[in-house]
């Protein structure tokens, strides 16, 4: 992602938005961890969601602000996780849906990938400065970099998928109003989700295509810089927002 140097007021105002971004998403990821209402292993992965989301997030808004270029020794702080925003998702969906379901060992799986790379930047964070100074964005690394850009899209869409068809078949068998509304909520999620992330994936895939196919490097290009942080900006804050309804109406709507 490239920097926006000319610090004019609307690169300011990106910043804020996405600060504030950080803010709510984190503050709403907290907030779960307390929740009464519904499915409490449902509330902690919607908690942990957001608050990864959050630092996500934070990381982008570090790099647009050149933080990472006067403080290099923090680059690789864990707080990139990509890969773990698609499993934390599904399993939240699944124990809303179906609340008796005990987690297996098998189920560790899911967050193979998410540890991996959250021990990559530890070892990096942890590791000399001169190892830090090489250590950064490659092709084909599945941690940080092009293979890993494919992999967060890849499974984002999939855990979407495999969300979506959970939803339809609890759906088939709901028999209560209140079963519905809990089902007509979490459909809402996934339905937005599913546009908001097509269009943050747009940018991905057009950056990388512009720049390995017709040597155009769209990060020098600050409108496309910053829409394309504020895609990720607009997941982040939906999933703030759906958090904070279903805090405001859990005990209604989840309350069980």
């Amino acid at each position: 992602m490239a920097l926006l140097s000319t610090h004019t007021w609307l690169f300011y105002l990106l910043l804020g938005a996405l600060g504030l971004g950080v803010l709510t998403s984190m503050g709403i990821g907290w907030l779960h961890f307390f929740k009464q209402s519904g499915v409490r292993r449902a509330n902690y992965f919607y908690g942990i969601l957001l608050i990864a989301a959050g630092l996500t997030l934070l990381h982008n808004m570090l790099i647009l602000s050149s933080f990472y270029e006067h403080y290099p020794q923090y680059k690789f702080f864990p707080i990139y996780l990509t890969l773990a925003l698609p499993p934390l998702l599904f399993f939240h969906i699944k124990l809303n849906l179906y609340p008796s379901y005990r987690l297996r060992w098998t189920d560790a799986k899911h967050f193979l990938l998410p540890l991996g790379q959250w021990l990559f930047f530890w070892q990096v964070f942890l590791g000399s400065e001169a190892y830090k100074l090489v250590a950064d964005r490659h092709f084909y690394h599945p941690f940080y970099g092009a293979m890993e850009q494919a992999m967060y899209i890849s499974l984002f869409f999939a855990y979407l998928y495999f969300c979506w068809r959970y939803i339809r078949e609890r759906a088939a068998r709901a028999h209560t109003h209140k079963e519905r509304k809990q089902i007509w909520y979490m459909r809402k999620l996934v339905k937005a989700l599913w546009v908001l992330f097509a269009i943050h994936t747009a940018f991905i895939v057009s950056d990388f295509v512009a720049y390995e196919v017709f040597f155009v490097n769209l990060r020098s290009v600050k409108i496309f810089v910053g829409l394309g942080a504020l895609s990720y900006a607009a997941l982040v804050y939906w999933l703030s927002v759906y958090g904070f309804q279903v805090l405001l109406w859990g005990r209604r709507v989840f309350g069980r």
